[in-house]
C-alpha cells in the first residue's frame, strides 16, 4: 500500500519533490498545503501532487512523511500547527539551509515517536543557470545528479534515515551524510555568503553618487552579480539563516573582506601581475567548479569519513536498523 507524503510548500523544491515523486504512485501518495489556495489548486492541476487540503494540520494527520519545503522563518510556526495531528512513527524533514536551529524546535515541538531528519537539497547541474523559485519553474528531473545533506539528531532511527535516503535515490541526487554543524558551515559559503554579497553589491552602488545614471546602463554583468538576492521573502528568510548562522557567517565574511582588501591592495599599488594572476586564478577556479557540478563526478566517489565511527553515533545513537547495502555512508 502506497504511503503519504506531504508536502507543506508548493514552490520550486516542494513541487519538484512532488513531480519526482509523481513517478512512483506504486510507493508513494502525495498530499500538498500552500498557504496560498491558488497555488495550491495550481499544483493538483499539473500532477505536482495527487490531493491537497488547506487546512494545515488535516493535510498531515494521515502522512507516513511530512515535508517542509518552506522559508526558514515559517518552519517554527509550523512545527507547531501541525505537532499534535502527527501520528506516531511519521518522519519530519525539513529542506532549509540552517539545520542546528531548525533541530532545536524539532526537538522542542514534536512529540515523542516522531522522528526529524534535516535535508538541504542542491539544485541538478542542468538547472543551474535558471532564476525560477515559484511553483512554475518545477522540474520532476530538478535534483537529478545532484547532492543532498542528510542531518539528524542523535539516536534518530535508523529506519527514518532510510526512508529519507530512499526518496532522494527517487528524485535522481544521493545522500551526503553530515551533521547539524558541518551542513550549516557548507551553507554558509553556498547559499548565505553569495546572497550576502549581492546585497551588499546593491547597497555598495544605489546609494552612491551617479547611480541615477548608472542604472540606465547597469545590464547582464550587474544583474548576475545581484541575482542571488531577489524574490519576496529573501529579506526575512536570509535575515533568519544569517542570525542563525552567525559564527559560520562571520567566518565566510572575513574571508570575503580579506580578498577585498588584497585585490585593493593590487589596484591601489598598480601591481598588474598580482592582479591578473588573481582574476586567472578566480576564473579558472570557477571553470572547474561547473566543470566538476557538471560531470558530478563525485557521486561515483565514496566520501572519505574523517571520524566514521563518531558520525555514526552522533546519527544513530544505539538505534542501529539493518544496514542496507547499496547506500553509501557519504
Amino acid at each position: 500500500m502506497p504511503v503519504q507524503i506531504t508536502i507543506i510548500g508548493l514552490g520550486q523544491i516542494g513541487a519538484s519533490l512532488g513531480l519526482a515523486f509523481a513517478a512512483h504512485k506504486d510507493k508513494i501518495t502525495t498530499m500538498g498545503h500552500d498557504k496560498d489556495f491558488g497555488i495550491e489548486r495550481l499544483a493538483q492541476k499539473n500532477g505536482v501532487v495527487e490531493k491537497t487540503n488547506h487546512n494545515l494540520p488535516g493535510s498531515v494527520e494521515d502522512a507516513s512523511v511530512v515535508v517542509l519545503a518552506i522559508p526558514v522563518h515559517q518552519v517554527r510556526d509550523t512545527l507547531s500547527y501541525i505537532a499534535r495531528d502527527l501520528k506516531k512513527g511519521t518522519v519530519v524533514v525539513d529542506t532549509s539551509p540552517i539545520k542546528a536551529e531548525v533541530a532545536k524546535w524539532a526537538q522542542e515541538i514534536l512529540p515523542d515517536g516522531v522522528a526529524y531528519v534535516g535535508l538541504v537539497p542542491a539544485i541538478g547541474p542542468d538547472f543551474l543557470h535558471e532564476t525560477g523559485t515559484g511553483l512554475d519553474s518545477a522540474k520532476a528531473d530538478l535534483f537529478s545528479r545532484s547532492i543532498f545533506l542528510l542531518s539528524a539528531p542523535p539516536g534518530a532511527p535508523g529506519d527514518a534515515l532510510q526512508i529519507v535516503s530512499g526518496l532522494v535515490n527517487l528524485t535522481g541526487g544521493t545522500v551526503m551524510i553530515t551533521d547539524f554543524a558541518e551542513s550549516d558551515g557548507l551553507m554558509s559559503s553556498a547559499q548565505i555568503l553569495p546572497q550576502l554579497v549581492s546585497a551588499t553589491l546593491l547597497n555598495a552602488t544605489i546609494s552612491q553618487p551617479g547611480w541615477q545614471e548608472v542604472r540606465k546602463v547597469a545590464s547582464r554583468t550587474y544583474f548576475a552579480a545581484t541575482s542571488a538576492f531577489s524574490g519576496q521573502d529573501d529579506v526575512t528568510a536570509l535575515h533568519m539563516q544569517v542570525m542563525q548562522n552567525r559564527e559560520n557567517v562571520l567566518q565566510k565574511l572575513d574571508a570575503m573582506i580579506n580578498a577585498l582588501v588584497e585585490l585593493r591592495y593590487d589596484v591601489e599599488d598598480a601591481n598588474e601581475n598580482s592582479l591578473k594572476d588573481r582574476l586567472k586564478k578566480a576564473q579558472a577556479g570557477r571553470q572547474d567548479w561547473l566543470k566538476d557540478r557538471s560531470s558530478a563526478s563525485w557521486m561515483e566517489v565514496k566520501r572519505e569519513p574523517v571520524d566514521k565511527i563518531s558520525i555514526s553515533e552522533r546519527l544513530f545513537g544505539t538505534m542501529f536498523s539493518k544496514p542496507d547495502k547499496n547506500k553509501k555512508d557519504k
